[in-house]
């Protein structure tokens, strides 16, 4: 099957991931000892070549000239996920469901496999791919994970979930991270409508791109970025104002916790590593939980 647009979007986070883990440690945003075995094998080679500075700054210069601050703000979000997964977790709940899966490792290092059920969901076409990767990586993938091809935009997502094992009446840890901006609003609400079917006691931790962006407004500092995926390509549809998000994951029986943008991002998790890279604010993270 041809990888769409769309598809293809999977790669750039967890580029930034893997070449994060060539910092010393005591300057890592994110460890994630998997994130370069899960990329494709170009994508690999690109990440060992950043073990020379010279190139690695030459990629990080590449991205932040789409959009300033974006290398960071996508290290930030991976890390402040991880956090959510981990405190889920530890909380003993038993289920972590990530929409737009993609090379993501999350259900690989973080869920305990003799009790946590993971259940990565994505389009057919990378789907496919992070079957044969995690095969490559690992000789098989893990009897906790189950790999679920749907497109959020046209097919049944619960049903696609309860064919695979999910249990609605039992609580979850969800992830929709870098998802809901390719989707058009009425895809949104009929993918909040299924999560609004789990059992109390779970918990979501998304990313939205703001509206400002898409109306071209404000760009953040990403004026390329919005000419290639909004006016160019035309992939990214969904984008909401701050103060809209509260509202509408309450039409949905969601409280929302905590919502944050890049300055939070930075002083959260590089002030404390003395690294002071700029954190694009055109994307914020949320949290949420269900009573």
């Amino acid at each position: 099957m041809a990888r769409s647009h769309v598809a293809q979007t999977a790669l750039g986070p967890m580029v930034i991931a893997a070449v994060e883990q060539l910092e010393p440690v005591d300057r890592r945003v994110v460890d994630d000892p998997l994130a370069v075995g899960f990329l494709p094998p170009v994508a690999g080679l690109l990440v060992r070549a950043c073990r020379w500075g010279w190139w690695r700054r030459r990629v990080v210069h590449l991205t932040d000239g789409k959009a300033v601050g974006l290398w960071a703000e996508m290290l930030c979000r991976k890390r402040f996920i991880d956090d959510q997964v981990r405190a889920a977790v530890d909380a003993g709940i038993r289920q972590l469901l990530v929409l737009g899966a993609g090379f993501d490792t999350r259900g690989y290092r973080l869920a305990d496999p003799e009790r946590t059920a993971v259940y990565e969901v994505d389009l057919p076409a990378n789907i496919d791919t992070k079957r044969a990767l995690v095969r490559a990586v690992l000789g098989a993938v893990p009897d906790h994970v189950r790999l679920v091809p749907v497109d959020l935009g046209t097919d049944d997502l619960a049903e696609s979930l309860r064919a695979n094992g999910f249990r609605f009446d039992e609580p979850v840890v969800i992830v929709w991270e870098a998802v809901s901006q390719y989707l058009t609003e009425d895809a949104v609400r009929r993918t909040i409508t299924v999560l609004a079917a789990t059992a109390p006691g779970s918990r979501l931790v998304f990313s939205y791109i703001r509206q400002e962006f898409l109306d071209g407004t404000n760009t953040f500092g990403a004026a390329r970025l919005h000419q290639s995926f909004v006016r160019d390509r035309g992939i990214w549809h969904f984008g909401l104002r701050p103060d809209q998000v509260a509202p509408l994951l309450a039409e949905y029986g969601w409280t929302e916790q905590e919502q944050l943008g890049g300055a939070e991002l930075a002083q959260r998790y590089l002030e404390p590593l003395g690294r002071g890279e700029p954190v694009s604010e055109l994307e914020r993270l949320v949290t949420a939980n269900r009573a």
